[in-house]
């Protein structure tokens, strides 16, 4: 009998602490995505051919990108129609779950109510497919025969890799050297839905083997693999190439987070006080932000919300970055791209969060910024990692190592509510599961995980390089 009666009283104490999961319907998943370019605080400001210093024309930007990413680009449509076909991919994963961290709530003894948004539950464990579907689809249409593309962590690659599967495309992946080594399983991935993955910089390219020349052991960055990635695209007439964060399209591809997200917390009669994500290029910090901005700019919002975005102390873009023009990649291949940036010649430190080691960011996300509407902070990466522990044995899901980075800051914000007494709403994008990124755990929790943080010094050595550069070109930085 005692041990029925206890089993019923911590059956009661679980339910009062049970996660919610709110869903939604599959006819309401969004139909269209959100493009936020009508609706920034000012035009932004346009991306210039590295030649002559111009901006760029959709001509110039077509040996790259499929005619109608590029209109996507730069559209002032408002909401831009989801394509059937796009939808029937969605539908495999989508709508995904919003949950409330009851559970993580109680640890932290807090009044805040803490929502995330999960989008570990698609089959490659990200948000990345949501616009890898919409790129490998648009590019399969205009008779493309072969993507290449860049991944650092490996969820990009990952989410490619099965997109262009199910369109029929060939893919070629160069990613970031220290994470093909830290993270192998990712490569496997990849390479068991078709793709082919070369560890960058590599022999591959000319640019590639400019890197190796000078420096046989370097590690790699998003900037040498994007510049690999592009080489390659604009010598092969067959090939285009494809990028999984920064650019207009690409953030416009994420809004159905957000989207989502509103109806899923309009069904909690809910809306939050604050939005966090983690971000490198931006990509799931705006998917979930930008239909939020969007209702607070219009006056549509119930409240006035604040907008976090979570960064590494070892790749601060935002946090300690400068905003000017510079590449986005490190051979100086791309446009000019209006960012807070830490210089395009930038090598990070081999953190696991491989997926946030850009020397940029977004330049709508960095207008929001520029504008004081978006905030930003960063942590370095022990700390993340104790945060994603603690998130691990309440919640049950161990988070990617970038997602990590935004449950820090939630917890920090949740603290900060309890001291304060706020009953506040905090919403964030847990945007991938970590299962493939245990090798990090294990040195963790081998106590071997070093806590980087980039010198300032170092930041603005590569600022003041970039500077000298742009004024030789006469362009103001």
């Amino acid at each position: 009998m005692y041990i029925k009666e206890k089993f019923i009283y911590i059956n009661e104490q679980n339910r009062q602490v049970m996660n919610k999961k709110i869903h939604l319907d599959e006819d309401e998943m969004p139909r269209e995505w959100y493009n936020i370019l009508p609706d920034l605080p000012e035009p932004l400001p346009p991306p210039l051919n590295p030649v002559t210093g111009q901006p760029v024309s959709p001509k110039d930007l077509e040996p790259i990108f499929p005619k109608e990413l590029i209109r996507q680009e730069m559209s002032q449509e408002r909401f831009i129609p989801i394509p059937e076909e796009v939808l029937d991919v969605y539908r495999i994963w989508r709508p995904t779950p919003l949950i409330r961290a009851y559970r993580l709530e109680k640890a932290l003894r807090t009044p805040a109510r803490i929502y995330y948004k999960y989008e570990g539950v698609s089959p490659p464990g990200s948000h990345k497919p949501n616009t890898a579907v919409a790129q490998a689809y648009y590019n399969a249409r205009e008779g493309v025969e072969r993507l290449t593309t860049e991944t650092g962590a490996g969820q990009w690659g990952s989410a490619l890799s099965f997109a262009t599967m199910l369109f029929g495309l060939k893919l070629t992946i160069y990613m970031v050297k220290v994470s093909y080594m830290q993270k192998p399983y990712r490569a496997i991935l990849m390479r068991t839905w078709g793709a082919e993955v070369v560890p960058s910089p590599s022999n591959r390219t000319k640019y590639g083997r400019s890197i190796l020349e000078k420096d046989p052991d370097n590690p790699g960055s998003l900037g040498i693999a994007i510049s690999e990635a592009l080489e390659d695209a604009i010598s092969h007439e067959d090939t285009k190439y494809s990028l999984g964060s920064v650019l207009n399209h690409v953030l416009l591809h994420q809004t159905v987070i957000g989207l989502e997200a509103i109806k899923q917390l309009e069904a909690e009669d809910e809306f939050p006080d604050i939005v966090i994500g983690c971000v490198g290029g931006g990509s799931n910090f705006a998917g979930i932000s930008y239909p939020f901005y969007y209702l607070v700019r219009s006056g549509k919002a119930p409240k006035r919300t604040r907008f976090l975005a979570v960064e590494p102390a070892s790749c601060p873009s935002m946090t300690k970055g400068e905003y000017m023009y510079d590449y986005g990649d490190t051979a100086g291949l791309t446009p000019l791209l209006k960012m807070y940036t830490l210089g395009h010649d930038f090598i990070p430190p081999p953190i696991h969060a491989g997926g946030l080691r850009y020397h940029g960011a977004a330049p709508t996300l960095s207008l929001l910024k520029k504008a004081g509407i978006y905030e930003s902070t960063a942590y370095n990466q022990v700390e993340v990692f104790e945060a994603a522990r603690l998130f691990a044995q309440t919640e049950g899901i161990v988070p990617a190592p970038e997602s990590a980075h935004a449950i820090k800051a939630v917890i920090d914000e949740a603290i900060k509510a309890k001291q304060k007494g706020e009953e506040k709403v905090i919403l964030f994008n847990l945007s991938g599961h970590g299962l493939l990124d245990l090798a990090a755990y294990q040195d963790f929790l081998d106590g071997k995980l070093p806590a980087h943080e980039y010198p300032a010094e170092a930041i603005q050595r590569s600022i003041e390089k970039i500077k000298a550069l742009l004024l030789e070109k006469g362009i103001k930085p």
